[in-house]
């Protein structure tokens, strides 16, 4: 097997909500070791936690600092998932404490909030965040009030996987400079860049009207979805460009002249009625049929259970072609996920990264702590 891109490198995740554990998992699916520091008596719930191992520590209890300071001595990255202030109060702040103690150490801090303005102190979600950061006013349909996409764009685009990103970026950067740093992510700067395609066409006529009638966000009838034959499957259609239009009118079996023009904005209601009629016709199935293989730009709307049902396969976020991810099998979880039990896997990290044994370099508290043999650390 072909070396694995992140391979040696060594991350300490703290066990935090979604954007954490993804930024972790990502790192895993391409060769990190990644221990997880699970609170003691943790309730095992996170299914982010593929190709992980984890380790029971109180980091309330200035009695587990020892190890915990031993293993970031030998790490390469520490995912911080904690609001403002919560290291620093434990007596464990990145720049006065784990940086003088281990340099190379990056320390990728991610929130919610940005950790400046009026909300640093205050408590969040996924739609707070995207809501002050401006995207969730672009989101839903006309005339609505704004629609939460889940957590996708926060806890997961504009949290997680722009935590990954500044990790490598730290990464690459200590390989020129051998020094590591403090990473800072948040997920209103994270959402609001990846709105940056609506936020810099408000003043053009693609993104100029309301929530809802633009043509990227379900105002147009040629960039929407429809309801098929069969209650509750969908089509989805993206028919932009003309030609991609005229294979899908043609999909339809819609003669030329009968519908009225598309590039006037007035007529898209009656487009719009003109599709919802015709999608009805016809079951999800047939309308496979008609346009595989075409040019319409239109595609079935799968659920999560049918893609299940179908065995299909979960692949990495991105393939490379030298150095690719691991495989993501069925034993890690595949598309359902893994649920990691705490401290599964962790004296076994232990040992291969410090060569540590229990008993001798550490033990357990009546809860699954570990704490230091000796209580000091050692490196």
């Amino acid at each position: 097997m072909p070396a694995l891109p992140l391979a040696g490198v060594r991350v300490v995740e703290l066990a935090g909500l979604a954007p954490g554990p993804f930024a972790g998992l990502l790192l895993a699916d391409y060769g990190a070791s990644v221990l997880r520091i699970d609170r003691p008596n943790a309730v095992s719930g996170d299914q982010l936690t593929r190709g992980k191992s984890s380790i029971n520590l109180d980091l309330r209890d200035p009695a587990s600092h020892p190890l915990l300071l031993d293993l970031l001595a030998n790490a390469d990255v520490l995912i911080d998932p904690f609001r403002p202030g919560v290291l620093e109060r434990l007596g464990l702040g990145p720049k006065d404490v784990l940086l003088k103690r281990n340099p190379r150490l990056i320390v990728a801090r991610m929130t919610g909030f940005r950790r400046d303005g009026k909300y640093k102190d205050m408590a969040g979600h996924d739609i707070n965040y995207i809501a002050v950061s401006g995207v969730l006013s672009m989101l839903g349909r006309a005339g609505q009030r704004p629609h939460a996409p889940g957590n996708i764009l926060g806890d997961f685009a504009g949290g997680g996987a722009v935590c990954f990103m500044g990790i490598l970026l730290a990464l690459l950067s200590r390989s020129n400079s051998g020094r590591g740093q403090v990473v800072e992510a948040n997920m209103v700067d994270g959402s609001a860049f990846l709105a940056a395609m609506p936020r810099l066409n408000l003043q053009t006529p693609l993104w100029s009207e309301p929530r809802g009638a633009n043509m990227l966000d379900g105002g147009s009838p040629f960039y929407d979805t429809y309801e098929t034959k069969d209650k509750g499957k969908y089509f989805s259609v993206g028919a932009l460009e003309p030609q991609f239009y005229a294979a899908l009118i043609k999909g339809l079996g819609f003669q030329k002249g009968e519908l009225p023009s598309r590039d006037e904005r007035d007529n898209w209601p009656a487009l719009r009625e003109a599709f919802t009629k015709r999608f009805k016709e016809k079951t999800r199935a047939e309308w496979e049929a008609i346009f595989d293989g075409t040019d319409a730009c239109a595609t079935p709307v799968f659920e999560q259970s049918e893609l299940q049902q179908a065995g299909f396969e979960q692949r990495p976020i991105v393939h490379l072609s030298d150095t690719p991810a691991r495989p993501i099998a069925a034993e890690d979880g595949g598309w359902t996920g893994g649920i990691l039990n705490p401290g599964t896997g962790g004296k076994e990290t232990l040992k291969a990264w410090l060569g540590w044994e229990q008993g001798r370099d550490y033990t357990l508290r009546k809860d699954g702590a570990l704490v230091r043999a000796d209580g000091k650390p050692k490196l």
